[in-house]
């Protein structure tokens, strides 16, 4: 049985992780990046990958799926928007 608190997780985790889907669909079709910050996405996705470490140490499951997809998603974003830096101004 999986416990209720693996359930609320793997629910968070889905719901955050697949709200990055439509900037990344967005910015892949518009191929602009434009509005998009750097440094936010940077430490962004920095975070994303410590939140992966950590889910990794503690052994937990909800925390390291969502985080490797979000891992993923923000990390197309970031090297999109760092491919176009010298195309677009900020």
């Amino acid at each position: 049985m999986i416990a209720l608190t693996d359930m609320i997780g793997t629910l968070a985790g889905t719901l955050t992780t697949l709200s990055f889907l439509p900037q990344v669909v967005k910015t892949w079709k518009s191929r602009s990046t434009r509005d998009i910050s750097l440094s936010m996405f940077l430490a962004f996705t920095t975070g994303v990958g410590l939140w992966l470490v950590y889910g990794i140490l503690i052994g937990s499951w909800p925390v390291i799926l969502s985080n490797i997809v979000t891992l993923i998603l923000a990390g197309i974003i970031l090297f999109l928007k760092l491919r176009h830096l010298h195309g677009e101004p900020d």
